[in-house]
């Protein structure tokens, strides 16, 4: 499979976060089983603002905002608070707020 299609298979999973719920980088690579946590980030860095993808509900496997710059981590944290997770000392809950997969 091209790297384009692997990428757009990452973005309909992460379209499915419902509001209020957050996946890791990690969850979502397991969740594709062709791909790495790395190769997610990736695939997010490369996403448009015009692909509509809720990429602010994926955090780290530690329940933390990965993003570089402080401008985008306050932006990601604001809506995500605006979703009504909650952050404890700059962490998320994963137990209350990880998106949880029926299988």
């Amino acid at each position: 499979m091209t790297k384009e299609g692997i990428y757009s298979e990452i973005y309909s999973i992460i379209r499915n976060i419902p509001a209020g719920k957050v996946a890791s980088y990690g969850m979502i690579a397991s969740i594709h089983g062709g791909c790495t946590a790395r190769m997610v980030g990736y695939a997010l860095s490369k996403s448009s603002s015009d692909m509509k993808l809720p990429w602010h509900r994926v955090i780290n496997s530690q329940g933390k905002i990965s993003l570089g710059d402080e401008e985008s981590k306050i932006l990601q944290r604001n809506m995500l608070e605006a979703e009504g997770v909650v952050f404890h000392n700059d962490k998320i809950d994963l137990k209350i707020f990880g998106w949880k997969i029926l299988a």
